[in-house]
């Protein structure tokens, strides 16, 4: 049965960070994969399949919804251990996704104990089963992919850092926008094998400069100034640990390499610093702005009198020394 045709990269209206973030990912997938943030029907899946065809000829698996965690990792046969004296695995999904894309939807919905399983075999690039003394490994090297809607719930902040990039999709696209995506869905819908003949070029030339910036990815140093630039600004977002720092240094590396740059520069370290820190950051951007330097008196009830000061502030009023204030309606003491 042949794998159905899928919507080509190129083709994808708008959403042009969420396809560089995909594109640093195919270029060096050690980044760590890429968690997408948006609300339905912003064709999340429809991107995420796209880096497939990026990698070249990897699978891409999705991990179905209610997965078990044999599901997940396989299963042994300890009947045909203990008989044939050897281990008869059963691959699982992450066995399934080595050497592509590992997409799992609503990674929000799913539990803990499978998320964070499932990030320390995309961190490590190997499976282990483990079942009474028998035990099996082998090779998960896979991009992982996953995607929320944050009105449906969130993911613990241990489990947030483990994804390496995070892209969040605006739910509004202007008029224009939505009249070309629909207009490229129905044309797809209608002939897909038309659809990617008419992409076909600007898909290949979308694939081929990610393999050429993975060539050129080793010749390109992680040199100590966008190491400084990185870590100075991680410290100022006060970001937990340090994955964030290894994590942004490598996207920058593999955005210079997608530009054909032979060096880092600081304009890589700023492409690439809100997919690092969005999910990471403690300070907000206001926030690490130095403080403004307090007005001078008189400004300061200009300010108030135009309603740019503290609302709700008083101007001062003077107060009259060894002598009783007369408040309106108020009784008198006889």
């Amino acid at each position: 049965m042949s794998e159905p045709v899928q919507f080509p990269l190129a083709a994808v209206v708008g959403a042009d960070e969420l396809k560089l973030a995909l594109c640093l990912t195919a270029i060096d997938p050690k980044i760590g994969g890429v968690l997408i943030e948006g609300p339905r029907g912003m064709a999340k899946s429809t991107l995420a399949r796209g880096l497939a065809d990026l990698l070249g000829e990897g699978p891409f698996v999705t991990l179905p919804l209610g997965a078990s965690e044999e599901r997940l990792v396989g299963t042994l046969d300890l009947d045909a251990a203990l008989g044939q004296g050897k281990a008869q695995f059963s691959p699982g999904v992450l066995a399934q996704a080595d050497g592509g894309v590992l997409y799992v939807d609503e990674v929000n919905l799913l539990p803990d104990t499978l998320v964070d399983l499932l990030l320390d075999v995309a961190a490590s690039g190997t499976n282990r089963i483990e079942r009474d003394g028998i035990s099996h490994r082998h090779s998960a090297r896979f991009v992982l992919i996953g995607t929320m809607n944050p009105e449906e719930g969130e993911l613990r902040p241990q489990l947030l850092d483990r994804f390496g990039l995070n892209v969040a999709l605006e739910g509004l696209p202007e008029p224009h926008a939505r009249q070309q995506i629909i207009r490229r869905r129905l044309a797809f819908d209608s002939d897909p094998q038309a659809f990617c003949a008419q992409w076909a070029a600007a898909q290949a030339q979308l694939r081929e400069r990610c393999q050429q910036a993975r060539h050129a990815l080793a010749l390109i140093a992680l040199d100590d100034q966008a190491l400084a630039w990185i870590t100075e600004r991680c410290y100022a977002a006060g970001v937990d640990g340090l994955r964030a720092d290894l994590v942004w240094l490598r996207a920058a590396r593999a955005h210079c390499a997608w530009r054909g740059g032979a060096a880092i520069e600081e304009a890589d370290v700023d492409a690439v610093a809100e997919f690092a820190l969005r999910h990471r950051r403690r300070v907000t951007p206001q926030q690490q702005q130095p403080p403004s330097t307090p007005p001078e008196a008189g400004q300061q009830g200009a300010d108030n009198q135009g309603g740019q000061g503290d609302w709700g502030a008083l101007p001062p009023q003077p107060v009259v020394s060894g002598a009783r204030r007369e408040v309106p309606n108020w009784a008198k003491k006889p």
